[in-house]
């Protein structure tokens, strides 16, 4: 068999990825033509047709696919190699960093803050979805993940994932006086609630069902940060991790009325195996649990009397 061409390889790779040969050419700065010929000729060297035409885009055959599966991980260790290269102080000079985008703003900055002013070092914070992240990791564009639920090893990814926090999960609301009761007075409160989605919302849901509770839900929020600032600013209850609203309770803008028994949100970092240690990423997840500092519970009663 003939030498594998790694150049028609990349352009298979750049198509795979885009789903349509116009985008492909476009972002490879190619002519159509030209990069449908390569593809060919790929595709007569392996013996197996690559893709099927569906309409203007084009879907991976089961051959394809496989063959996307080794050019993932292919040009992954080419990346790794590249950076490799550049010298380990260099690569220690840069710590890229990818958040889920419904992750507490303040628990990154509190993971972050020992390494913000350092003149050597620059940090690159990029937000998005889970899944998208994970892809830039498995291409070593990213050093690490930071995500609020736990990933797991498969077949085509050797994850390590790393428990770095776990936040108890807490009613806040506006300064008040006397006790809050959860039995009492829940359920005649208006909360602001976590989405659907949230594993926050399903072990509260647990725990309501369990205490016979039904608390009125005003509001949805998937988005942290807009979380935090409804429950600083609409005069509601709302159901978070502490860490969320830390400055607001530190300054007491917001009162912590209850945590909620057995609730808790953990935070992870997601690693991809490697060849060579990065010291600053070794340095970044061997911080100690990085715990809210406790808020006093003095006007909360937990034992729903």
């Amino acid at each position: 068999m003939r030498r594998l061409n790694f150049h028609h390889l990349h352009y298979f790779w750049a198509v795979a990825k885009e789903g349509n040969l116009t985008r492909a050419a476009q972002s490879l700065h190619v002519a159509q033509s030209a990069l449908s010929t390569q593809i060919r000729a790929l595709e007569e060297q392996l013996g197996h047709a690559l893709f099927i035409r569906s309409g203007r885009n084009l879907l991976l055959s089961e051959a394809g696919q496989l063959v996307l599966d080794y050019a993932d991980s292919i040009f992954a260790l080419g990346s790794e190699l590249q950076m490799t290269l550049q010298g380990a102080l260099q690569a220690n000079r840069q710590l890229r960093i990818g958040a889920v985008a419904t992750l507490s703003r303040n628990f990154q900055e509190n993971l972050l803050r020992p390494f913000l002013g350092r003149s050597e070092l620059r940090i690159t914070l990029e937000s998005g979805s889970l899944g998208e992240l994970l892809e830039r990791l498995a291409l070593h564009n990213l050093d690490v993940v930071l995500t609020n639920q736990a990933v797991s090893s498969d077949a085509q990814r050797s994850w390590r994932c790393r428990l770095l926090d776990r936040q108890s999960v807490c009613l806040v609301g506006p300064p008040r006086s006397g006790k809050f009761d959860l039995q009492r007075d829940l359920p005649q409160a208006r909360l602001i609630v976590p989405g659907r989605s949230s594993d926050i919302r399903s072990q509260f849901e647990l725990f309501c069902d369990s205490q016979g509770l039904q608390p009125d839900i005003c509001a949805e929020v998937d988005d942290m940060a807009m979380l935090r600032l409804l429950a600083r600013d609409s005069g509601d209850l709302a159901l978070l991790p502490a860490v969320v609203v830390q400055d607001e309770l530190q300054s007491g803008a917001l009162q912590l009325y209850a945590e909620i028994p057995e609730i808790a949100e953990q935070f992870f970092a997601v690693t991809l195996q490697r060849q060579f240690r990065l010291d600053i990423l070794d340095e970044l997840l061997g911080q100690p649990a990085l715990t809210t500092p406790r808020m006093p519970l003095a006007q909360a009663d937990l034992r729903g009397e």
